[in-house]
């Protein structure tokens, strides 16, 4: 099945680090308006603000380097790539992220379904012609059910965070990229090369990704064959990847298709990060409108 998306204009960018000074300055493409600050207060992924969950985080992130290795990942991908945990649909499982909190997001500490509301609802309006760029932005986090119990309550390091690349050298601009030292692959030759055990232009797909919500996400949804654009799939496996799609960097291993699909990336983070809010989405107002796209690009009921 082929689906045509069309080209939006991907003149616009936005900084992240840095609170709008004007009215003017907090309107993404189609109207959608910038809160000035977080739920908190801060400036949206501000990892220096001292605050007692930004301690909280930093220390996520020192855990998190330590632990995710090339071994690590390739044991993850084996054992959730046999999707035999549950069977379920699309829907019951955003009703189980109810239960689910972000400790590494500085941004926000309302439950996940609510942010997967919030972003769907702030793409469908300025893109209303995107129905699976809406669908993706409802389901992108979906794979933090990791953390229950029913799919083997993986620490939070192993669920959450930025992602990153394993099996080459991590970028300097990884966030408290500091903590790798304490990496067993740091100092190995094997991994960190610029390349590593990968080839210039290889393609992101032949690329493994430190195991969280966002490589399990990408594998359900690929393997339950759901039929989401390749630039939805991609979102929902790299919209983590802040090295790549805030920094530039890894561009090296790319290819043409991570090129063009990097352009929705790069609109969907800007509704990702910023339409985080203490406000809330009536679920049941917009329940039935999701149940169509979910439909529409997914089987009824799927393996996790």
């Amino acid at each position: 099945m082929t689906i045509l998306i069309h080209q939006p204009d991907f003149g616009i960018e936005v900084e992240e680090k840095k609170v709008p000074n004007s009215e003017k300055d907090l309107v993404l493409d189609g109207g959608f308006v910038l809160p000035h600050a977080n739920s908190f207060g801060h400036n949206f992924r501000d990892y220096d603000a001292e605050s007692e969950r930004q301690q909280r985080v930093e220390t996520f992130y020192k855990t998190q380097h330590i632990h995710q290795t090339y071994d690590f990942v390739k044991k993850m991908r084996g054992e959730y790539g046999k999707l035999d945990k549950v069977e379920m649909s699309i829907w019951e499982c955003c009703e189980l992220l109810n239960n689910v909190v972000d400790e590494s997001d500085p941004d926000l500490d309302e439950p996940q379904i609510q942010h997967l509301l919030q972003t769907a609802e702030a793409i469908r309006r300025d893109y209303p012609n995107e129905d699976w760029l809406h669908l993706t932005g409802l389901i992108h986090d979906l794979g933090k059910v990791l953390l229950l119990p029913s799919f083997g309550e993986l620490p939070q390091w192993a669920v959450v965070g930025d992602t990153f690349p394993v099996g080459c050298a991590f970028d300097e601009s990884i966030v408290h990229h500091k903590y790798f030292n304490e990496n067993p692959e740091y100092n190995n030759h094997a991994y960190n090369t610029k390349f590593g055990v990968y080839e210039k232009g290889c393609g992101l797909d032949k690329v493994s990704m430190s195991w969280g919500h966002d490589d399990y996400m990408y594998l359900v949804a690929k393997e339950n064959k759901s039929t989401l654009p390749s630039a939805g799939l991609f979102i929902i496996r790299y919209h983590s990847f802040y090295a790549l799609h805030k920094s530039g960097a890894y561009k090296h291993l790319m290819n043409e298709e991570d090129e063009e699909n990097l352009k929705w990336l790069h609109v969907f983070n800007k509704y990702d990060l910023y339409s985080k809010s203490k406000v809330r989405v009536d679920v049941e107002k917009v329940k039935p409108y999701y149940l169509f796209l979910i439909q529409k690009y997914f089987p009824e009921k799927l393996r996790w």
